[in-house]
């Protein structure tokens, strides 16, 4: 389970921030610095720095990761950003698969009972939660999922199917006879008894 305790005092200029790391060539260390030259000069920005490391997007030594990097690209932006939210705010999702603003209360207490934090604090977490969200895509989940049973087809035996990574089980060769009789034409039956008594004898009781 995970729950990150990092968050802003104010969450209003979150897209405006998150825009500039799309925006910007990535550093090779993310700096205090590097917040005031983007223009988030007030001391309450500094809260930024711990809540990229949270989100995954800084190690924490503040350098770029991976997935700083995957964010820059436009076009995957958003399924990004979910991904990072997943992971940082993991017990939020326990309560909504896709929470929004209707489900503050929720996540406001949620984050109080966690982190044992004051009201004013489980708000300002809740805020930053929720303006996060609208930079993510939370539909576009390509995790793997598993097939349900019924569209798993029955096995179909066959002694050929190998098991185990082994080779194919195949059934040995052998020799297969095909005797034909020709009987003689006579309406003496001790002929034919004969003939069979010998067959028998010959072939079944060897």
């Amino acid at each position: 389970m995970a729950l990150t305790n990092a968050y802003l005092v104010g969450s209003g200029k979150v897209k405006e921030f998150f825009n500039k790391i799309k925006d910007g060539q990535a550093p090779d260390q993310f700096t205090i610095q590097l917040i005031k030259d983007w223009g988030f000069s007030s001391s309450n920005d500094r809260a930024y720095l711990p809540l990229l490391k949270a989100l995954g997007f800084l190690s924490p030594d503040g350098k770029p990761t991976s997935r700083y990097h995957a964010y820059r690209d436009h076009s995957q932006s958003k399924k990004v950003m979910a991904d990072a939210l997943r992971e940082a705010y993991q017990d939020v999702f326990l309560i909504k698969e896709n929470p929004t603003q209707a489900d503050k209360e929720a996540i406001s207490g949620k984050f109080k009972s966690y982190h044992n934090v004051t009201e004013n604090v489980a708000s300002l977490m809740t805020k930053t939660f929720l303006s996060l969200i609208d930079l993510a895509d939370l539909k576009s989940d390509d995790r793997t999922k598993k097939p349900s049973a019924a569209s798993i087809p029955d096995p179909v035996p066959d002694s050929t199917i190998s098991h185990n990574n082994q080779a194919p089980v195949r059934p040995p060769p052998g020799l297969h006879y095909n005797t034909q009789i020709h009987l003689p034409a006579t309406k003496d039956v001790e002929v034919y008894n004969a003939i069979f008594k010998s067959l028998r004898e010959h072939l079944y009781d060897n």
